[in-house]
């Protein structure tokens, strides 16, 4: 983000077959071979091509056909739209919804498992050639109909992963036939990440997220959680809207807008380094408040907004002691500490100090340079080539600013950005490896 656009648009800047949007918990993609992925409330599942993928939320009057190949995403509605009574020939389909408010039903067995990874065996019904897994860990009950028997369709699941790709333990003891209803499982807000995110001068609302969640390409989104340069207002922005946008899988940028490299009383960073460093950990102290108060844990990567300037024998110096002040007082108080700067001035600057700042250096790296390419190659970062700063998936690349996008009819003003960033990798300066981020409840 230039400056002059700061403080108006922020840093981060069956007609039911797919490739129709999806549930706002629920995403596509195509991959090579003759399958797709979707994503589900942290689940991923490579789906046969011949597939349907029905969303069940937009569309609650859509029938669960037995008799087309399927996946069913969602609640069951009305079921409105079905005809017929009997079906000549009996398909693979897979029906995944929330535990909580899965019905109980007493014509399928269900078992309960703690993850697709340990599917126990379930001798089927021949009368009704359905049975139900109650993953635990990824809180969905998993329905699954089949035509003579349910080994292709119980692999599509049980090749499932999640899409933290966590590892998941073996359940104590046998497997027990349940109806019981779990509770979500909870979600962080920075889990490991690659894709396209974009930024807002303000939260969306959430009408808002639903629908860019279910039709844009977006996973991420960097929010303005205070400081003394933040320009817009946000109405939106409360524990609760933060808590149901990870449970959406979202992965939060939690953005802080300090000083800045500008002459100004209210909003300028001092050019004096000694002074600018006191600024650094001040600024620290009130990000670690607000996200506290957001109900962000220890862990969370929090990302300091700074924006280009021009005159770098003026502020490099006051830049770099600003940022490594504020990295050493996040790890202090055990948070993870990111930056955003322009390619041509504060990455230059940071880079160069690199090697004698090392242990203070930001833990992730994003960079505005709007060239148009979704990628945190060196070239693209303006590191130099073939550097090991930041390396790894520390990194984010804000490649296109200031535009309107519109996505299911609701359009917003955004920054666009490509991010690679694991927030599990990430260790104290000193080697201490910080707190594992907790699920927001």
């Amino acid at each position: 983000m230039a400056p002059t656009r700061t403080l108006l648009s922020g840093l981060l800047g069956a007609a039911l077959l797919f490739p129709l949007p999806l549930t706002a918990t629920a995403t596509t993609a195509t991959v090579p071979g003759d399958g797709r992925t979707v994503d589900y409330r942290g689940l991923r599942l490579s789906v046969p091509a011949d597939w349907r993928v029905v969303d069940l939320d937009r569309h609650p009057g859509a029938c669960l056909r037995l008799d087309l190949p399927t996946l069913y995403l969602g609640h069951a509605g009305t079921q409105a739209e079905c005809t017929g009574r009997a079906a000549v020939r009996r398909a693979d389909t897979l029906h995944l919804e929330p535990l909580d408010g899965a019905p109980p039903r007493a014509d399928v067995p269900t078992v309960a498992a703690e993850s697709v990874k340990t599917l126990p065996e379930v001798p089927p019904r021949s009368d009704s050639n359905e049975l139900r897994y109650a993953l635990r860990r990824s809180g969905i009950m998993a329905t699954v109909s089949y035509g003579i028997a349910p080994g292709t369709v119980r692999e599509v699941l049980a090749r499932a992963r999640t899409v933290a790709d966590e590892a998941v333990a073996a359940p104590a003891g046998p497997p027990r036939a349940t109806a019981a209803v779990a509770a979500p499982a909870l979600r962080t807000a920075q889990e490991r990440f690659t894709g396209q995110g974009f930024d807002a001068c303000t939260a969306p609302t959430q009408r808002s997220m639903d629908t860019w969640r279910a039709e844009s390409p977006f996973r991420a989104i960097g929010v303005y959680i205070g400081g003394r340069a933040r320009a817009c207002a946000q109405p939106q922005l409360t524990a609760a809207w933060v808590r149901k946008q990870a449970q959406a899988g979202w992965h939060l940028m939690p953005i802080w807008v300090g000083p800045q490299p500008w002459h100004s009383a209210s909003t300028g960073l001092s050019t004096d380094a000694s002074e600018a460093d006191g600024q650094g950990r001040s600024a620290a102290d009130g990000a670690v408040a607000a996200a506290r108060s957001l109900g962000l844990p220890e862990g969370t990567i929090l990302y300091n907004d700074l924006e280009n300037y021009s005159d770098r024998a003026t502020w490099d110096a006051p830049v770099v002691a600003y940022l490594t002040a504020w990295t050493v007082r996040l790890h202090e108080l055990r948070y993870r500490s990111a930056a955003y700067v322009s390619a041509s001035s504060g990455v230059k600057a940071l880079s160069a100090h690199h090697q004698q700042a090392r242990e203070a250096m930001p833990d992730v790296l994003w960079v505005a340079r709007w060239n148009g390419t979704a990628s945190v190659s060196d070239a693209d970062m303006g590191l130099p080539k073939g550097t090991a700063q930041w390396a790894g998936p520390r990194r984010a690349h804000q490649f296109r600013g200031d535009h309107d996008a519109s996505y299911g009819g609701v359009t917003i003003n955004i920054d666009r950005n490509w991010v690679d960033v694991d927030p599990s990798v990430l260790v104290l300066g000193t080697g201490g490896i910080l707190p594992p981020l907790l699920p927001l409840s």
